[in-house]
């Protein structure tokens, strides 16, 4: 039976605790304040994201059998991406980060588990096949290079791999798996790390995309903040930003530029409209306090594509 187009995300789903203080904080005490619970992980954040575009999304996680994650499973059948084929464990908790922040919003402490994320394995991945190879498109990022490595050597050419590298210390430790790869979307330092040298002038950023497009990447978008996304392939060079942006919490912006670059993807846009189309989708999101904006959806993001001033230069 053939099975409309979608696309597969595949890496953590994560709980975000943090307790806010509203007081002076005091360590080795209990300090009043505020507590907010909320789904997260780079890859969640993605498929999620993509749900919400109207995009046929698979995503493939690890969950605890647990409050938080059951809570994780019923949130993607209500925003409609599909995790039925995640790794559902028994012994584990649901992965979770619980962070601390003081009067000022500064991290006092945390503490992360993130053993349940570690839990898939090659066999798993081996029971995956039919799935990974009938993805479009398969989003992943470089929190487990041994695994990710066993996934794009078994499943190369069989569909387009595209990497959000996360940070710049794990950029360093898949540079050597690049050639894998139809997309990466790192940051400056993160492009730092791939490359091996300073992104510092647009003349060294030139030259990190001409080293990235003869290492066989197909398509390389760099985040330089504030000065819009670089983007390059093969035909094309140039930068594209917005004027005027609203800014109130640039987390997940990331996440969102990239589930705007799948929808693009999808719907074959050409490749400055689907730049574009990513960057709208990443002003919605750091518009809000929250990693996704609670009414993120299609028609928002065509709104503010077609609102806000562009300014593009080709290079």
């Amino acid at each position: 039976m053939n099975q409309s187009p979608y696309i597969l995300v595949l890496g953590a789903s994560i709980v975000d605790i943090t307790g806010f203080t509203s007081v002076k904080y005091v360590s080795q005490n209990s300090n009043p304040g505020s507590v907010k619970v909320s789904m997260g992980g780079v890859c969640r954040n993605i498929a999620e994201t993509t749900a919400r575009l109207k995009i046929p999304t698979k995503f493939i996680s690890s969950l605890g059998n647990d409050d938080h994650g059951r809570s994780i499973l019923e949130h993607s059948k209500m925003i409609g991406y599909d995790m039925s084929d995640s790794l559902f464990l028994n012994h584990f908790s649901t992965p979770t980060y619980m962070a601390i922040l003081d009067e000022r919003g500064e991290m006092v402490s945390a503490v992360v588990d993130m053993l349940g994320a570690n839990q898939m394995d090659e066999s798993f991945i081996d029971n995956k096949r039919e799935i990974i190879e009938n993805a479009e498109y398969t989003f992943l990022d470089a929190d487990h290079p041994a695994l990710l490595k066993y996934i794009l050597k078994t499943f190369h050419g069989k569909t387009k791999f595209v990497l959000d590298p996360v940070s710049a210390a794990k950029a360093e430790t898949v540079r050597h798996l690049i050639p894998y790869f139809h997309t990466i979307k790192p940051n400056r330092f993160e492009a730092e790390a791939l490359v091996g040298y300073p992104l510092n002038n647009i003349e060294s950023i030139l030259q990190s995309a001409t080293d990235l497009l003869e290492m066989g990447v197909e398509n390389v978008f760099i985040s330089l903040d504030e000065n819009g996304i670089f983007y390059a392939n093969k035909k094309n060079r140039g930068i594209i930003m917005a004027r005027n942006v609203k800014v109130v919490n640039v987390t997940g912006a990331g996440d969102s530029f990239l589930a705007g670059l799948a929808y693009g993807y999808m719907n074959k846009l050409d490749p400055i409209d689907a730049v574009k189309f990513a960057i709208s989708t990443s002003l919605l999101t750091i518009s809000h306090e929250r990693t996704i904006h609670p009414e993120l959806c299609l028609q928002k993001v065509k709104e503010i594509m077609q609102s806000v001033e562009w300014v593009s230069s080709e290079l």
